[in-house]
């Protein structure tokens, strides 16, 4: 296995997503715009179609573009994956997998995103990095097999549990956090917003710059300074309630309502903690985030109405 950093050429999977959209923005900032090749399932500007389930395309797309790092980010979320899923197995482990192999054949580095969704009704409320990992749904299950899967694929393969991520750039993806992007959209346009959680329900949530800062630091480290966490490292942004949330915003728009109706998201987000403890984290790669709840609105807001 090599442990150099290697500057070659970037491939991102689910680029259209809520993650990719920004982080092939940075990506191609930071290694120029020809070195970041782009792809998703869906066909739009700048962006190539790939199936991760289809192995081989991917690996000939690989050796062909000459890629030494990969972001793989094509996944179904816990909410949508709830609805199939068989089909969020097949895309979250088998795609994974296909990937894998065309890292481990080209010596390409993988990062491939975890999530808090890896967490089950066992876990204490404020997570630590290392305990038990039951989660509930078939997404959390997914995630957990990626989170072994680095420590067990023979690559530099590392990643993240992301919290609930809010962002101004790309509609959610399906997630049981969408809650916290989709209240920003109803409260501007039409100052209401129902939401199908409890008020009083707390989980950790981050800004999306620092999500792709976090992405971006941790594949900078060398391999040597990270531990067997790499394939999941808890990080915090900052943990809030749905009523803390509309308080937040509502300093913007003091006539903005809303209403509960919780459905069966809530049973996802029940079984989630309500806080992260990053301090493996902190530790090996000197994570610290940037943003707080009333940051977070102020940028949401600002950036919606323009």
């Amino acid at each position: 296995m090599s442990m150099d950093l290697p500057s070659g050429r970037v491939l991102v999977t689910g680029a259209l997503g809520q993650i990719g959209t920004e982080l092939v923005e940075a990506l191609r900032k930071k290694h120029g715009h020809e070195a970041v090749i782009a792809t998703d399932i869906r066909k739009a500007e700048g962006c190539q179609i790939l199936n991760v389930m289809e192995k081989e395309e991917i690996n000939t797309l690989v050796v062909e573009e000459q890629i030494t790092e990969i972001y793989h980010l094509a996944a179904l979320l816990s909410a949508t994956g709830e609805k199939n899923p068989e089909l969020c197995w097949d895309i979250n482990v088998t795609g994974l997998e296909n990937v894998i192999a065309a890292a481990k054949e080209n010596n390409a580095r993988l990062f491939s995103p975890s999530s808090i969704a890896v967490f089950g009704p066992d876990c204490p409320k404020r997570a630590p990095q290392i305990t038990p990992l039951n989660p509930t749904t078939v997404y959390g299950k997914t995630k957990v097999v990626g989170e072994k899967l680095a420590r067990t694929s023979g690559i530099d393969m590392r990643g993240i549990r992301y919290p609930g991520l809010i962002s101004y750039k790309a509609p959610a993806g399906g997630g049981t956090t969408d809650y916290a992007v989709e209240i920003f959209h109803n409260a501007l346009e039409n100052g209401h917003y129902e939401c199908f959680v409890r008020e009083d329900t707390k989980l950790p949530m981050m800004y999306m710059d620092d999500a792709i800062r976090a992405t971006i630091e941790l594949m900078d480290i060398p391999f040597e300074q990270l531990s067997e966490s790499r394939g999941g490292y808890n990080i915090s942004g900052c943990s809030f309630t749905v009523g803390e949330l509309v308080r937040s915003i509502q300093r913007h728009l003091p006539d903005f309502t809303c209403t509960f109706n919780p459905d069966i998201r809530q049973q996802y987000a029940d079984s989630w903690p309500d806080e992260i403890e990053d301090d493996i984290a902190v530790k090996e790669w000197g994570w610290k985030p940037k943003f707080n709840l009333d940051r977070i609105v102020d940028e949401m807001i600002t950036n919606l109405k323009k």
